[in-house]
């Protein structure tokens, strides 16, 4: 029988050495934050005697060496196991320039954190008795170098050998991309769609076969769960933007067999410099959503003309903050009846109709 077991989740931690940072005014991440944000969450969970943590994407801002190398020598000096798999942003080019490393580049600085083949973007590995992490990578570059969340046939064939030779094994699977949409119509939105698995139908028709219920992703900067036919999509925020969330786990197993996942949120609070972080952040988000809100609003499947959605928009001001922050209800009444429906959608109700908090804290059976 699987042992009990805790881990950890920390998501997009956006690593930004100091000289690395750059200005952008429409720039949603708060990446001065990020080594002092995770260097609190680092406190927090060398003192819970985790079994592991995993990372899942966006470990720097944009591939940069030097956050990479500043990564790769923090996380050795940590008294648990940690595995990792790469972003977007960790991958931004195929081939290195004056910014970033070079895609093939990545795994050689992880080999101790999953990558014990460098020659090889993907990896498994069992990380306790009985338990299997597999760690997929999400980003594929198409004929004009085009980045694009996709897996390759060759990462789906060995996939599909390691998933069939893994008897009575709890297996968790950690990739970049959403795999179960967490907004609705995720995969088909004009916005949305491309923090999705372009073939997330084939992976998830892969998953389903051989009895994977638990994906961790992160990439869509929000705190949700998302359930589909049997498969959990838990997705993370990131540590560079409001909440600031991570998660901590605890996998259950009694002597019926049955299991349960129990999950804990937690959210970054102060770091110096931004002595009341959960303010400022939400403010931050706040006063540079407009020209996000503008294209929500405008663009399929609401198509509002420019003039309503200029009326509109400051009201929604800190809608993205509350879908990040999880767990969100949303009641726009005093919109036109279409546009009300539409953005209710996005709160936390279940098929039903009813109220369904779990992005946050919950336990979920397996």
């Amino acid at each position: 029988m699987i042992s009990n077991f805790r881990f950890a989740i920390v998501s997009d931690l956006h690593i930004a050495l100091p000289q690395t940072i750059w200005n952008h005014p429409s720039r949603f991440h708060l990446v001065e934050v990020s080594i002092p944000a995770f260097e609190t969450v680092l406190e927090h969970l060398t003192q819970l005697n985790l079994d592991f943590l995993l990372l899942p994407g966006d470990l720097t801002q944009h591939g940069e060496p030097e956050n990479h190398t500043w990564l790769e020598k923090r996380l050795a000096q940590l008294p648990f196991p940690v595995y990792v798999v790469p972003g977007n942003h960790d991958v931004p080019v195929l081939k290195a320039n004056e910014q970033s490393i070079a895609f093939e580049e990545f795994p050689y600085y992880y080999r101790k954190f999953g990558y014990h083949n460098p020659e090889q973007f993907y990896y498994t590995c069992e990380v306790l008795p009985g338990v299997r992490l597999i760690g997929l990578n999400s980003n594929f570059f198409n004929d004009q170098a085009e980045q694009i969340g996709r897996l390759d046939t060759k990462q789906l064939r060995w996939l599909e050998e390691v998933l069939a030779t893994a008897d009575d094994e709890l297996v968790l699977v950690m990739i970049h991309h959403n795999v179960v949409e967490h907004l609705p119509n995720q995969s088909r939105h004009p916005m949305a769609n491309r923090y999705m698995l372009e073939n997330a139908a084939e992976l998830l028709h892969l998953l389903r076969h051989y009895g994977v219920r638990l994906v961790f992703t992160g990439h869509l900067h929000v705190q949700d769960v998302a359930y589909s036919q049997g498969v959990y999509d838990i997705t993370t925020g990131s540590l560079v933007s409001y909440p600031h969330p991570y998660r901590v786990l605890e996998f259950h197993q009694d002597s019926h067999g049955r299991q349960w996942l129990q999950m804990l949120s937690y959210r970054v609070e102060s770091v110096p410099n931004f002595p009341n972080l959960q303010y400022t952040s939400r403010k931050w988000m706040g006063d540079r959503s407009f020209p996000f809100l503008m294209k929500l609003l405008t663009l399929p499947p609401l198509n509002l003309p420019l003039e309503q959605a200029q009326e509109l928009a400051p009201t929604l001001r800190d809608f993205w903050a509350n879908i990040a922050n999880g767990d969100a209800l949303f009641n726009y009444s005093h919109f036109p009846p279409e546009v009300s429906r539409y953005f209710e959608k996005y709160g936390a109700i279940a098929t039903c109709g009813t109220p369904t908090f779990i992005d946050n804290n919950s336990t979920l059976l397996l």
